[in-house]
């Protein structure tokens, strides 16, 4: 049997091609995704729609909500940002939310006697997060393995996989083309319509955009 690795799986872009890759890398993809209370709730409905569909042996939705703490344009009454991705974090910044995320997936882990878990970050196409960064992810292993009785007792040793960190976002869409990954089953926009349609102003659509450019590629998504 193949071993077991969670990923974390928003239903975007990113996460839809980091489960492909964990799957051609040999592991059975347990997928994990979340639903926080964020304004861009359409991501979740993709999610749920499609993960079994790309290779998921198991989907689990974790529901909290963040919105007892706002703090972001994604969890409060705040306006998302469409004016271009700026240098400074921006407010769709949604605070300690990868940690959260992470924390999770580390306990189903260690529940499915899973060694490791993979995440979408990225160092280059993106918003500036703090929590994408290679030293957050190095760090957040350290503390995995302190942290858990797999770690401790030695019976597992957990690693955070991050294969598209230091990918560009054409680089990424290329790579999850040659692996199969169809894009018009994913969703990136921070504040789509009602009806779910991509507002092509936002950070994430901006870079999703811009990585399809650059690949000399068209983006399958209808935006409006």
């Amino acid at each position: 049997m193949k071993q077991k690795a969670v990923v974390l799986y928003s239903g975007g872009l990113d996460s839809s091609t980091c489960m492909a890759m964990a799957i051609s890398e040999g592991f059975t993809p347990f997928a994990i995704s979340f639903s926080y209370g964020q304004r861009h709730i359409h991501e979740l409905k993709v999610a749920k729609a499609n993960a079994v569909r790309l290779g998921a042996a198991e989907h689990l939705v974790v529901d909290f909500d963040l919105r007892l703490m706002g703090g972001s344009a994604l969890t409060a009454n705040i306006d998302v940002p469409k004016q271009g991705v700026g240098s400074d974090i921006p407010v769709t910044y949604v605070p300690a939310r990868n940690t959260i995320f992470l924390s999770f997936a580390l306990g189903w882990a260690e529940v499915l006697g899973a060694s490791d878990i993979y995440i979408g970050v990225n160092a280059l196409d993106y918003s500036g997060y703090p929590d994408c960064r290679p030293e957050y992810i190095e760090a957040y292993q350290k503390m995995a393995n302190l942290a858990t009785k797999a770690g401790v007792e030695g019976t597992s040793q957990f690693k955070i996989h991050t294969p598209l960190i230091s990918l560009t976002k054409a680089e990424i869409i290329k790579a999850g083309l040659a692996l199969g990954v169809d894009y018009g089953l994913t969703h990136s926009c921070y504040d789509p319509t009602p009806e779910g349609l991509s507002c092509g102003r936002c950070d994430s659509c901006r870079l999703r955009l811009k990585g399809f450019a650059e690949a000399g590629l068209s983006d399958p998504l209808e935006y409006c």
